[in-house]
């Protein structure tokens, strides 16, 4: 690299910059922002370049920011085309969404009522052949999801699981029922 002197220099291992005051071939003596006196190698440094006259346009920093977002593609997940086409039913069985008011109701009256509720969306779905059904327990004690297993254990035309983690959390099963059983 042509140096000269007044050019203003960092050096490339170290965290030192400052000014070329002499050059004897290729040794080259620099003046620190310290104010050292310090000798390099001219491969030991970089010239650096004078920020104070460098601008940079809004029409340069829109065309740099377009082009970046060009490069992105949007994640969208993938739908299988079997899930696509096929009808999921949601049913929540939180006491406050199957009644105006739970007030004077036992934990046992709830539990009825949501099993009850329960049942009877899994036959309509039967009834309708509606292949997916989400049911959404919540997390709690765990005493409605075991009553749901139970009641789903039932029917043998159907297989009951975990529903999706990342939408449900743990307080989802669903259930998927078989539509060509013959019976």
């Amino acid at each position: 690299m042509n140096f000269k002197i007044g050019d203003r220099v960092e050096a490339m291992d170290d965290t030192i910059t400052g000014i070329i005051k002499a050059i004897n071939g290729e040794k080259i003596t620099v003046l620190s922002d310290d104010g050292f006196l310090l000798i390099y190698e001219a491969s030991d440094l970089i010239k650096m370049v004078d920020d104070r006259n460098l601008t940079v346009s809004n029409f340069e920093i829109a065309k740099i920011k377009s082009e970046k977002d060009m490069g992105k593609r949007k994640n969208v997940p993938a739908v299988k085309s079997k899930e696509r086409i096929a009808p999921k039913m949601e049913v929540d069985l939180h006491i406050h969404q199957l009644i105006p008011s739970d007030r004077g109701l036992s934990n046992f009256d709830k539990l009825n009522i949501q099993l009850e509720t329960a049942k009877r969306q899994l036959d309509f779905a039967i009834s309708k052949k509606i292949q997916k059904v989400i049911f959404i327990h919540g997390v709690g004690e765990g005493v409605l999801k075991e009553e749901l297993y139970f009641l789903f254990g039932r029917y043998e035309n159907l297989k009951f699981y975990d529903a999706d983690y990342q939408k449900y959390g743990f307080g989802a099963t669903e259930v998927y029922i078989y539509q060509n059983i013959n019976s």
